[in-house]
């Protein structure tokens, strides 16, 4: 448990458009203060920390700090693993933006670092703290519609990332979908036996260049018989689309999208909504802020933390199954991706 008279020092990982977001939301919260801000472009870096009161800082001298007492890891994918391990070996807490790792092995070797630090680590799904997919979760598990049997995931983007990023990310199952695969294993409270993805590219052939695809197609069969089917891609015309559907033995709950107002206009010819929101900054505004809200909260408290690295590794450990799937043409048992 953390004292909860002095403040909680913080030192932010990357300064570009999700740490921006972190850092407002930490500028926020009662008894936290970013002491520092480091990132490999120190323009950005000093841009950011001015905005909010703290300091640039380089890894070393940030993590060597020891009233340094959390690390916020927002930084490229290529870093996670170091920094995590870092902060741990330096007794500091750690909220590490989703994936840990783009392999297994050294996801891993986060989770053994954290677990022999005994510090806390939380990923950073933050879908499961959006307040219409929590609400949704704690209707199924009070048991509204009974037995959950089948899950159905909508996830598509409006446009891709830039093709650089795309050759980096490890694919669009690591990149992409982890955030689905965490919420199929939050929602059905279960475990993956067997998993079958395919795959096309349908919206841009220079993402088939990059050796990615675009669209994907994913079922899984779960330990208890349940099923699950994730539907992407990466062009969604009409905005940023993530909804879901939980199908039960007694009913069906449904969680649908955010658009920027819910006014609905009628006329002699049509009646019309807006259309989703634009971008998932925009669409998980509130889902940001109450995740790093709870990371605090359980610092503070001594509370445990909703998504913790094991999350994380079972998210990369069906990404890299779907990966597996996706290439060789066949479903895979699990277990066989993740030796």
């Amino acid at each position: 448990m953390t004292d909860a008279v002095n403040p909680i020092d913080v030192a932010l990982f990357g300064a570009g458009r999700i740490g921006k977001i972190h850092a407002a939301n930490l500028a926020r919260q009662p008894g936290v203060r970013l002491k520092y801000v480091v990132d490999v472009n120190r323009e950005a870096a000093a841009a950011l920390a001015a905005q909010h009161g703290a300091q640039v800082a380089d890894v070393d001298g940030a993590i060597g700090d020891a009233s340094i007492g959390a690390t916020v890891i927002c930084s490229s994918t290529d870093t996670h693993a170091d920094l995590i391990v870092k902060s741990a070996a330096q007794n500091k807490h750690v909220f590490c933006e989703k994936p840990v790792d783009l392999t297994l092995e050294r996801a891993r070797m986060c989770a053994q670092a954290v677990e022999r630090a005994g510090v806390v680590c939380m990923i950073g799904f933050q879908r499961r703290f959006d307040p219409t997919f929590s609400s949704l979760k704690a209707r199924l598990d009070a048991g509204e519609i009974g037995t959950p049997e089948m899950l159905v995931v909508t996830s598509r983007d409006p446009g891709a990332p830039p093709l650089e990023y795309i050759r980096h990310s490890g694919g669009i199952f690591k990149d992409m979908l982890i955030h689905d695969f965490d919420i199929f294993r939050w929602i059905l409270d279960d475990e993956a036996d067997t998993l079958h993805a395919t795959g096309s590219c349908l919206t841009d052939p220079a993402i088939a260049d990059a050796g990615d695809i675009d669209s994907t197609a994913v079922t899984i069969r779960t330990k208890r018989g349940r099923l699950c089917q994730i539907n992407t891609t990466r062009r969604a015309a009409y905005g940023y689309d993530q909804r879901f559907e939980v199908l039960g033995s007694a009913g069906m709950l449904q969680a649908g999208n955010v658009r920027p107002t819910e006014v609905t206009a009628y006329s002699k010819t049509e009646v019309s909504t807006d259309v989703p929101e634009a971008f998932f900054l925009e669409r998980y505004r509130a889902a940001y802020a109450l995740e790093i809200a709870h990371f605090f909260d359980a610092l503070t408290h001594g509370k445990p933390v909703r998504t913790t690295v094991a999350d994380g590794l079972k998210a990369l450990e069906l990404a890299e199954a779907a990966t597996r799937s996706w290439r060789e043409g066949r479903a895979i048992k699990l277990g066989e991706a993740a030796r």
